[in-house]
């Protein structure tokens, strides 16, 4: 019994069988992500018009030497292949990006970015670079700044090792929705 409360082994920490000192990191790691993510998304809204997967987007794009396949630019931004497919038509309906077939594989799509993309990403990105110093980087010393990419490395390589979710089979849907006729 803690506090006048029985201890039933209901607590968060005990639920997920993390210990305090980790629950803490972790919604310390979740809250400081948030709070960035929603920064960036509003300067990038407010001087592109684009949202944040977008801007992630184009910008792959436009650090690569040439075309990328739809499944490498899944894999790269961490996005599903539905979600991708819709974020790449609106892109491409705003002459941001280009797709085409591949002359290699009949099963590939290439993604390229315009010039209208390129200008996009280059009026946006100081005002990106701005709210990431601000918000992530200006509290730190350079040697915080050092620990943190090793240590969000290691995170990530260790997260990387699984097959890409572009990889991972597609569920099949079940119950009413999947069975159902199509709308026209």
């Amino acid at each position: 019994m803690t506090d006048g409360q029985p201890d039933d082994g209901a607590s968060p920490a005990a639920a997920v069988g993390l210990e305090p000192r980790e629950l803490g990191a972790y919604f310390v790691l979740t809250e400081a992500v948030s709070l960035l993510q929603h920064q960036v998304e509003q300067q990038l809204r407010a001087e592109g018009g684009i949202s944040y997967v977008q801007f992630e987007l184009l910008a792959r794009l436009a650090d690569t030497s040439g075309p990328l396949t739809m499944t490498e630019l899944a894999d790269g931004v961490v996005y599903s292949r539905s979600g991708l497919t819709y974020q790449a038509g609106l892109l491409e309906e705003a002459g941001l990006i280009a797709r085409g077939p591949s002359p290699d594989d009949e099963r590939a799509t290439l993604v390229t970015i315009t010039g209208t993309g390129l200008a996009l990403v280059g009026r946006v990105l100081p005002g990106h670079v701005q709210v990431v110093r601000q918000m992530l980087f200006d509290p730190l010393t350079g040697d915080d700044v050092g620990h943190l990419g090793e240590i969000m490395t290691r995170v990530r390589d260790h997260m990387r090792a699984k097959p890409p979710r572009s990889a991972a089979p597609r569920k099949r849907r079940t119950g009413p929705a999947a069975t159902a006729a199509p709308q026209d």
